[in-house]
């Protein structure tokens, strides 16, 4: 199921799952367009079926017996808006769709890519809500920070000349300007860049959400790069639970790895979601201090989703 299957992620998103032969049944939910977003995709030639549903009483029909939820709901980041902006609306839209999630589909992988995903309140949202129905399982709930690898890894490609779809760059920590920190030191094939370039090439893989936003001129966020973003990590799951091994993506879980409660960093990924967190790996000097300073700003935009989450009804 995606939720938000109408919107500028959702409707590219929802055209590569149904491009895709693991996805049996498409459901697209959204509060308005739908059906004719599936009425549209619903043509294509491949094997997914397709179904629409529109509007909060159609909630539910859109998730019964889904096996992985993929939620790019929410508004988009316009010029001049930080991330935090988005916070009130997109946390109380999560939510909505963490609780029909709960009483719907309890067992599925559930995969959020609503903004801020830095501030754990939609992984956070998942948590309260699924342990309210004693469904909780944390292994399941992933905030998606693909678009910040795929990035990286379009990046390094670019400066070395290399072919994007054999780099692998990690990211982990946050899904925000410095807390997103790419392990260049941990590239695959393996790299160099002397210390000014790599600080400028950091500086750019944590901005390149607003070099999107500032080039779109008004007229959107990065939706596309999302879109690809959030099908690669679906893919990635969808092919874990068929039983194909040795599957790493790098995801915002509920994690032990630091001292912040939600951390991103590589998970092996099994037909149970997570099988196991990878960790932080070797360190370069450069990425210790990246941490460190990241640490401080993530842990604030946790207090603030616990706070949000609290003081919510």
């Amino acid at each position: 199921t995606v939720l938000g299957a109408s919107g500028g992620i959702g409707q590219p998103l929802s055209l590569l799952l149904k491009n895709s032969p693991l996805v049996g049944e498409l459901s697209l939910f959204d509060i308005a367009h739908t059906p004719g977003v599936a009425a549209d995709l619903s043509h294509i030639e491949t094997r997914a079926r397709v179904t629409g549903y529109m509007g909060p009483d159609q909630l539910n029909d859109a998730l019964k017996g889904c096996d992985v939820v993929v939620i790019p709901a929410g508004v988009p980041r316009k010029p001049g808006m930080t991330r935090d902006d988005l916070f009130n609306t997109n946390a109380t839209i999560v939510a909505t769709l963490a609780d029909a999630c709960a009483r719907n589909c309890p067992e599925a992988m559930i995969c959020i890519i609503a903004n801020p995903v830095s501030t754990p309140v939609p992984v956070m949202w998942f948590e309260i809500v699924m342990k309210k129905y004693g469904v909780y399982n944390p292994n399941r709930v992933f905030g998606v920070t693909t678009l910040d690898i795929v990035r990286a890894n379009a990046f390094v490609a670019e400066l070395k000349g290399l072919d994007p779809a054999r780099v692998n760059v990690p990211v982990i920590g946050g899904h925000a300007g410095k807390t997103i920190i790419p392990l260049i030191s941990q590239a695959t094939p393996k790299v160099e860049f002397p210390a000014d370039q790599l600080s400028a090439l950091t500086a750019r893989i944590q901005d390149a959400g607003t070099e999107v936003v500032k080039a779109k001129a008004g007229a959107g966020s990065a939706t596309l790069s999302m879109a690809y973003a959030g099908a690669r990590f679906t893919f990635s799951i969808l092919d874990a639970m068929n039983g194909k091994e040795g599957v790493v993506e790098c995801a915002y879980v509920r994690s032990e790895e630091t001292e912040c409660k939600y951390f991103s960093t590589p998970l092996l990924l099994g037909k149970q979601g997570i099988e196991k967190n990878l960790g932080l790996g070797k360190l370069s000097a450069f990425e210790e201090k990246l941490v460190a300073e990241a640490i401080g700003e993530l842990k604030g935009s946790i207090k603030k989703g616990e706070d949000f989450v609290a003081n919510m009804k």
